[in-house]
């Protein structure tokens, strides 16, 4: 049985790997935005351990969550699944950059970090001079690999990796998407849980369980420090 925390659980992916991973018997704890999606996702998975409530696009309550999850004790993994598709350059930064950077800061560490990533960050154009009102979705996906990277080489307990889902069929996703949805949460339930020994290595990148290449710039170190230290000034928080 492991301890599992997943952010953006009250739909989606994220929904369906809580839902999974209590199925298998884990201890899970999710997130909501609100009190009333946190109502309402406790009525849907009355298996839940606990609910952590807060806006990620908020510093304040991501701050908040970070409190609720340390008082639940450590966890075995934490899925940083939650994040948005919009064109609101600033909410796509906080929601799916800042608040991954900042919740990995305050969290105490677990044995396992996944943070899901996207194939669209191949050949995104990310400008960290200018990060909190550039971003697209596909740049914010090639920041949050750069930061699973620069975590792999902070953290030398904890097996840090990425999961590419998919485009999968979700609220997200569009009716339109024409990947696997089962295989898109499985990949987060499979890392969270798994005693294979692709999930305890570190700074990997996995589509359907298997590994997957990604973008180059992801190991430039320059480029991960420099992406870690401009966060840390705009979310006045180091990494540790």
């Amino acid at each position: 049985m492991k301890k599992v925390f997943i952010t953006g659980s009250t739909t989606g992916l994220g929904f369906l790997a809580g839902k999974k991973l209590i199925e298998d018997g884990n201890e899970v704890y999710l997130h909501a935005r609100n009190h009333a999606k946190a109502v309402k996702l406790s009525k849907q998975l009355p298996g839940i351990k606990g609910i952590a409530i807060g806006d990620l696009s908020k510093p304040d309550e991501v701050k908040k969550i970070a409190e609720q999850v340390n008082s639940w004790g450590k966890f075995d993994a934490i899925i940083h699944n939650a994040g948005v598709y919009t064109s609101d350059s600033n909410l796509t930064y906080r929601v799916n950059v800042a608040a991954p950077y900042v919740l990995t800061c305050l969290i105490h560490r677990p044995q396992r970090l996944i943070y899901v990533a996207s194939g669209m960050h191949i050949g995104a154009q990310l400008d960290i001079d200018h990060i909190e009102d550039s971003l697209d979705y596909s740049a914010s996906k090639l920041a949050v690999m750069l930061l699973m990277k620069r975590f792999a080489r902070a953290f030398d307990n904890t097996a840090v990796n990425a999961v590419d889902p998919g485009w999968v069929p979700t609220r997200m996703g569009g009716s339109a998407a024409n990947d696997d949805l089962e295989e898109g949460y499985l990949g987060q339930v499979w890392l969270s849980q798994s005693d294979d020994s692709l999930t305890q290595e570190s700074g990997n990148c996995f589509y359907h369980r298997q590994l997957e290449k990604y973008d180059q710039r992801v190991d430039d170190k320059k480029l991960q420090d420099d992406l870690c230290e401009k966060l840390a000034v705009l979310t006045k928080i180091k990494l540790k």
